[in-house]
């Protein structure tokens, strides 16, 4: 009798790794058709958002010199991070290998589900969330760090929702474009590599001045 039900427990596990076999076809499959998808948008973009939206935040994928500059101005930063208008994800991955949870949002479905499979590829997926969303209808009180790649026409107003929404110690990020009003604590890179660093006390506490 012994002998006869030594097989059984190897069901589950072969179960359990078809099943497991099954989510990595199916985030890879996911991925090539993202991949081309993404492509694809890039090339659309520019005609079809001014129709769309009224500001018009076309997807420009980041480079690899704003990505390390990103990065830079995260250094020795704690708590969570989100990225606005998040693309194709690089910025959320990038923060969340250096330790950060981070979370992105996106209003095109298909860069949503490209991000979450390369957070995947990444081995990412654990400390990452993406999310559809238009960027004006979602709070960032609860973000102590604030990415932005953004362009001039939303800036301004931007800037009047992270004021009203973001706690003392939090840190916002532009890149490619600046606020208009802050002053930022630091910048690095140079044309559109430039990012700007923000420091929510620090201007505050000038507001507060008499």
């Amino acid at each position: 009798m012994e002998g006869g039900e030594g097989p059984a427990p190897d069901l589950p596990a072969r179960s359990e790794a078809g099943g497991s076999q099954r989510t990595s076809w199916g985030l890879l499959l996911t991925g090539v058709a993202g991949g081309a998808l993404v492509a694809l948008y890039a090339v659309a973009t520019p005609f079809l958002t001014p129709a769309l939206r009224k500001v018009c935040l076309p997807f420009v994928p980041a480079t690899a010199k704003q990505i390390e500059n990103v990065v830079k101005m995260l250094r020795r930063r704690r708590g969570s991070l989100v990225d606005v208008g998040s693309g194709d994800g690089r910025v959320v991955i990038a923060a969340a290998k250096e330790g950060f949870t981070a979370v992105g949002y996106e209003l095109n479905p298909w860069l949503v589900w490209y991000s979450r499979y390369r957070a995947w590829r990444e081995g990412v997926r654990g400390s990452t969330s993406f999310y559809i969303s238009d960027l004006w209808k979602v709070s960032f009180s609860q973000y102590s760090n604030v990415v932005v790649f953004g362009v001039p026409q939303m800036m301004p107003q931007l800037e009047k929702k992270l004021e009203l929404e973001l706690q003392d110690d939090a840190r916002v990020i532009a890149c490619r474009f600046p606020f208009p009003h802050w002053t930022p604590a630091h910048v690095t890179g140079h044309g559109v590599d430039t990012v700007w660093a923000y420091d929510v006390s620090a201007f505050r506490s000038r507001e507060k001045r008499p």
